[in-house]
């Protein structure tokens, strides 16, 4: 596959495959898929760690790239292979070992006009190339990225489902979402290393890499159905991306075989688009016909029954087995979930602190695809829905699970960006410190990339359920979104993180059942009391009216007008300019004041310091959620200026298309037509 602007397409040996004949075939209304075909052979598992030499010499069957011309429509074929199972795959069905196979010699036909002075990728790239991704969830997330991406072109759900491959019964992976779907040519970059579109912070993808990555660390194979409507020409495209086919022909370079149609919707019939020509067209059809799920043209057209009018439907087949033998992703244990398999260590207890801990979040995404979903994103559109396995999935906002929740304001250090700033939502979890949970939640352009990241380790308890909820659009995540770059402000970050969780825990650990020191010795004493007494319910916390005490909304900000929050900042304004009101918590005064002063002067004392503490958090509040109305302010004036380019663009579609109706319509005058009687 060429990294240049032309992409690399597929043509074949004469005795390739038989070249379908070119009658015309109508294509039935979309209708229920029919019943899967059983298998055709028994299920066998090999997994030979090296691939054999090729069955045939190298040479046999080259593929060789040409030149992209207009699309030349011509009938569909009517005339299809019988269907017919695929022999057992030569390659290692185990991820980590199919990198492993001898590749054959230069095809001697790559130098052929057309093939020369282009960049050539091996094969083995693509496994290379996808190792980035170490965790199956990962890869899946690129592809609902994708998906959430879409909704700019009008998406509005995204299915995660099993297909059931009808030639051999095996269990794939079936992502289907109905966004603006892809042409002819985006399908092609799409297939392609490095091209993308999505330069706007509005999308999360950004490398044109992950759909090579992501599928190809899924399975050995995929398949893409997309359709599109751009310039008002329905078109449907299919791509098939085949580790499978490249090894076990011998290919030295990455090909992969693509088929357009033209879709007339009056007639439900499908045209078929020559890039170059019909041998071309014809050796495309029979590699996808070989090497895909699919046997008959009928069968490739079928699946676009249930995609509406736009849309992309990806199915990975031959999915990857894990070091044990065993099929990565588990389908079987429960049919509303895909699980990894064998990563789900339960231990069988009675303790209800154990239980809780093992049915949290933080547990059950690392081998729950519904528990990894449901925190995937900091904000999903209300008229979005991430369907998985037939039930939408539940968006889990970390937010709602924190107790005790404060807002802290953090402004990196970027040279040449003097407004950037990230609100820190921080609290402990519910159920802390009996749940062993904790870390920063780290999100990029709403999307997770950092779950749960323990910033602070400390072998004595310090900073034990302690959690926190931030977007760092600042720093840049890795190819794979599973981490970020460790870059100097990726660095800062984390330091400040650190403490910021020693703030929090040293402000707030005694409220469930820690014992403070930095606290006066007599609020210490009256905190063990009530803790032994009562436990560690927050109910028996001292009565401190804190930052964390204020309602605050599922963003763990609180609720006000603008006018009204700008009218409590300018009463609040000369609270700021106290020395006692600095953002450090510090709290040496009180050990001070416990060894000088007696009962009454401590109590006197802390009426003064809650006092001021309130109206001080009240301005810090309000503070953080003037900068949040700011920054969502900006945000619709940016939606805006999408939604005039947008309207634009249709007038001057409407334009277009009534200046073609005018042309038609004079031409239609100048015919002599005469009406029968």
């Amino acid at each position: 596959m060429s990294l240049g602007a032309e992409v690399i397409e597929l043509s074949s040996d004469e005795d390739e495959e038989p070249v379908p004949s070119t009658t015309a075939l109508a294509h039935h209304a979309p209708s229920s898929p029919p019943d899967v075909k059983p298998h055709l052979f028994a299920d066998v598992d090999v997994k030979p760690l090296l691939l054999p030499p090729p069955l045939h010499p190298p040479g046999y069957g080259a593929l060789v790239p040409v030149k992209t011309e207009e699309p030349v429509p011509v009938p569909v074929a009517t005339l299809t292979p019988p269907p017919r199972a695929l022999p057992p795959p030569y390659l290692c069905r185990q991820f980590w070992k199919s990198g492993d196979y001898v590749v054959a010699r230069r095809n001697p036909d790559a130098d052929v006009p057309g093939g020369r002075n282009r960049l050539r990728i091996n094969p083995k790239f693509l496994h290379s190339n996808a190792t980035s991704h170490k965790w199956a969830f990962g890869a899946i997330a690129e592809l609902l990225d994708n998906a959430i991406d879409e909704v700019n072109n009008g998406a509005t759900f995204v299915r995660v489902n099993k297909f059931k491959n009808p030639r051999d019964g095996n269990p794939s992976l079936l992502v289907q979402d109905n966004g603006g779907g892809m042409d002819p040519e985006a399908l092609r970059r799409c297939m392609s290393f490095g091209f993308s579109d999505k330069q706007s912070d509005a999308f999360i993808g950004q490398y044109g890499n992950g759909f090579k990555t992501s599928t190809m660390r899924l399975g050995a194979d995929v398949i893409v159905f997309t359709q599109n409507q751009n310039n008002w020409v329905p078109t449907r495209s299919i791509g098939l991306l085949s580790y499978t086919f490249l090894m076990e022909t011998g290919c030295d370079d990455v090909l992969v075989p693509t088929v357009d149609y033209q879709y007339d919707p009056t007639t439900t019939s499908y045209v078929q688009m020559l890039r170059h020509d019909q041998k071309l067209f014809s050796s495309n059809l029979a590699i996808l016909l070989k090497w895909s799920p699919f046997a008959s043209e009928a069968e490739l057209l079928k699946q676009f029954d249930d995609m509406g009018d736009h849309g992309t439907k990806i199915i990975v087949f031959n999915l990857w087995f894990n070091d044990d033998g065993d099929m990565e992703l588990d389908f079987n244990s429960d049919k509303k979930d895909i699980l990894i398999t064998g990563a789900h260590k339960k231990v069988k207890t009675n303790n209800p602190e154990k239980i809780a801990a093992q049915n949290y979040v933080s547990t059950r995404l690392r081998y729950s695809l519904r528990a990894y979903a449901s925190i995937l994103y900091l904000h999903v559109p209300d008229t979005f829905r991430i369907i998985l396995r037939g039930r939408d999935v539940e968006p889990h906002n970390i937010v709602n699970d924190l107790m005790y929740r404060e807002c802290v304001l953090y402004k990196p250090q970027i040279p040449g960006l003097t407004e950037s700033s990230v609100i820190t939502t921080i609290g402990f979890v519910k159920g802390a410190p009996d749940i062993d949970v904790q870390g920063f939640n780290v999100y990029h352009k709403n999307r997770l990339i950092s779950p749960f990241w323990k910033v602070a380790n400390n072998s004595y308890g310090k900073g034990r359920g302690v959690v926190g909820i931030l977007e760092a659009n600042f720093i840049k995540p890795t190819h794979d979104k599973q981490d970020f770059e460790k870059s100097v402000l990726y660095q800062r970050l984390e330091i400040r993180l650190k403490e910021m969780t020693y703030e929090y825990w040293d402000l707030h650990c005694h409220r469930v059942g820690y014992d403070n020191k930095k606290l006066p010795k007599a609020t210490r004493a009256t905190n063990r009391a009530n803790h032994m007494n009562g436990g560690s319910s927050p109910i028996s916390a001292p009565p401190r009216l804190l930052a964390s005490d204020i309602p605050t909304s599922s963003c763990g900000i609180p609720r006000l007008s603008a006018s009204a929050a700008r009218e409590k900042i300018n009463s609040l304004d000369s609270l700021s300019k106290s020395p006692a009101m600095g953002l450090k918590r510090k709290f040496n005064s009180f050990s001070a004041m416990a060894g000088s002063a007696d009962q009454d002067g401590l109590d006197h004392m802390d009426k003064v310091d809650v006092s001021q503490r309130k109206r001080f958090n009240e301005y810090k509040t309000l503070t953080l959620e003037n900068d949040k109305l700011h920054n969502e302010c900006l945000q619709y004036e940016e939606s805006e200026k999408q939604l005039v380019l947008k309207e634009q663009k249709l007038r001057s579609e409407i334009a277009e298309a009534e200046k073609k109706y005018q042309e038609l319509l004079v031409e239609l005058r100048s015919l002599d037509v005469k009406k029968e009687k």
